[in-house]
Formats: C-alpha cells, structure tokens, sequence
C-alpha cells in the first residue's frame, strides 16, 4: 500500500516539477515572476531556458521513478539533491528573493521530506505490490 501511495506521490511531484519548463517557453516572463528581475543578454537567452529544461529534466526523471521501481531511489537521490541545492541557493540570498519564491521552497521541502521518508522505509527498488 504504501508504495503505491508514494507512486502517486512521485507523479505529483514530478508533475508540479514540471510545471518549472515554463522558465524554457518565456525566460523573461518565469525571472519577472520568480525573482522580479529582467534577465538580459545570455541569461535571457540560454541560461534561463537550459535551466528551466534541467529542472523539467527532474520532474520527468521523478514521474519514471514511479513507474520504473529500479529507478526509483536515483530519481529521488537526484531529484532531492536538486531541490536542497535550490533551496540552500535561495536562502543564501536572505530575503532578496524569498518572497517570490516562498512557496517554491516551502513545496520542496515537503517533497524532499517525503523523499527522504520512502528512501528510509519504502522499498525504492521493488516493483509495486
């Protein structure tokens, strides 16, 4: 039971990690709305859409994981580890731009905690019963 709870729980977040491919279509509209800021120049142009990719990259890594159970403590191993460092990034800058981002970090965090919870009493490698 509980690992299909957390295969819909994987899909979930992998869905809402998804949604980050937004910053891929309109960089200059997802760093206004994110960090109120215009990007300018190569920013605009290449790091904010390969970053926007990357983080699309982790929802569709998390959303195989739950339906690929070999996969599934990698997914979530990778997919966690870049969510801390967002996170960490984030709050090194103090309060520059948590406020757009508060609710970024505060859905990260619980699925980082969720993650956690099924790598330590899940069966991240076993297929679903």
């Amino acid at each position: 039971m509980f690992e299909k709870i957390f295969v819909g729980v994987m899909v979930v977040a992998g869905m809402l990690t998804l949604t980050m491919l937004y910053a891929a279509v309109s960089p200059e509209a997802a760093i206004q709305s994110y960090f109120n800021e215009t990007p300018e120049g190569a920013m605009a142009s290449v790091v904010v859409p390969n970053w926007g990719i990357l983080i699309g990259l982790m929802g569709a890594l998390l959303i195989y994981g739950a339906f690929h159970p070999p996969s599934r403590k990698v997914a979530l191993v990778v997919a966690g580890t870049s969510k801390i460092a967002f996170i960490a990034l984030i709050l090194m800058q103090g309060e520059r731009y948590l406020a757009g981002l508060q609710t970024a970090v505060i859905v990260d965090s619980v699925m980082i905690v969720l993650f956690v919870i099924y790598l330590i009493f899940g069966k991240p490698g076993a297929a679903n019963a």
